[in-house]
């Protein structure tokens, strides 16, 4: 809460009143809610329905975000390459990676406050399995997070969409090497399908390692308000390392939500049957196994927090805590 106060704050118009009836005040009195500690939480009917869907609404919003500027900058520097697009190109591959940074760090500040910013099923499923993040969660936050993902898509497929008639030659023609692999990611040629997933598993370790790192209190973490700023720098890390073989999807909705959203558009089911299901093994399993692993590294060799299963107590260390720790009020003597 950005301040509290006594009592509701009255401002009062500065225009002074023309009416002469002595019913009618001479300033129309305005209570700020959001600054009183006192006044209801709920000062509307949607603000009542909105506590309950808040935080997958935060999941949804920040994948938005993270799909519009990921794939909007994917199409900018694609269909610029194109004269009848543009009179010139309006980027390149370093263009690529600041976009997906961006879109994560403007992800993330949109709802870390509200949802913890995770806009990753992996991250999600990470935080489950090794940070006692509430299962109950898991389901809706990662139906938000894809739903972000289809929603994003559609808007700057709607945005791009005269450009990518002209790129793929008429708005009838849709094709994955042409314009599909700007919304979805797609293995280069020459990647083998285990090439390919050691990428993603790996890319996706290094994700969670930096995200754990960041968050925690005892590691040197960054000024509160800043950690989507660290998000950036290792998006545009893993981008300019790791990025070229298969796109770095490093975010099953980041990937699945797009390619759901091409296959609905014209693409058809070539989104999915590309590589005998690519989509599954790859963009999906590769984010997911890389963030079980990368977590559990982290916390093997570095956290020491208590909510760690890394760290949950021995039967040994239960019983010394019940005899010998003064906040349970027993005499360690």
């Amino acid at each position: 809460m950005p301040g509290s106060v006594d009592k509701p704050i009255s401002r009062r118009s500065e225009a002074p009143s023309t009416s002469t009836r002595p019913h009618e005040t001479t300033s129309v009195p305005h209570v700020d809610f959001a600054d009183c500690e006192h006044c209801t939480r709920y000062p509307n009917r949607w603000s009542t329905i909105r506590e309950y869907i808040r935080e997958p609404a935060a999941e949804f919003l920040g994948t938005m975000i993270l799909v519009i500027f990921g794939c909007g900058g994917n199409c900018q520097v694609v269909l610029s390459s194109n004269p009848a697009v543009a009179s010139s190109p309006k980027g390149d591959f370093l263009s690529l990676n600041f976009g997906w940074a961006i879109g994560v760090a403007m992800g993330v500040w949109s709802c870390a406050g509200i949802s913890g910013g995770h806009i990753n099923p992996a991250v999600t499923l990470a935080l489950a399995s090794v940070r006692n993040f509430p299962w109950k969660k898991v389901p809706y936050y990662i139906l938000a997070q894809l739903l972000g993902g289809i929603c994003g898509a559609g808007i700057v497929y709607g945005n791009y969409y005269n450009a990518i008639n002209i790129y793929e030659g008429g708005s009838g023609i849709r094709t994955i090497s042409g314009t599909g692999n700007l919304f979805g990611t797609y293995a280069a040629d020459y990647m083998t399908s285990v090439s390919s997933f050691f990428s993603e598993f790996l890319g996706s370790a290094m994700l969670i390692i930096a995200i754990l790192s960041i968050t925690d209190k005892k590691n040197g973490p960054p000024p509160p308000g800043l950690v989507p700023l660290a998000l950036f720098l290792t998006i545009l890390g893993i981008g300019l390392a790791l990025g070229m073989e298969t796109g770095y999807a490093i975010n099953p909705a980041r990937d699945l939500g797009p390619r759901i959203l091409t296959a609905m558009v014209g693409y058809g089911k070539a989104v999915f049957d590309f590589r005998n299901q690519y989509w599954i093994w790859c963009p999906i399993l590769g984010p997911i196994l890389g963030m079980q692993a990368g977590a559990i590294v982290y916390d093997t060799l570095v956290y020491t927090g208590s909510n760690s299963i890394v760290n949950t107590p021995n039967s040994q260390a239960v019983m010394w805590h019940l005899h010998a720790c003064p906040h349970n009020g027993i005499d360690a003597a």
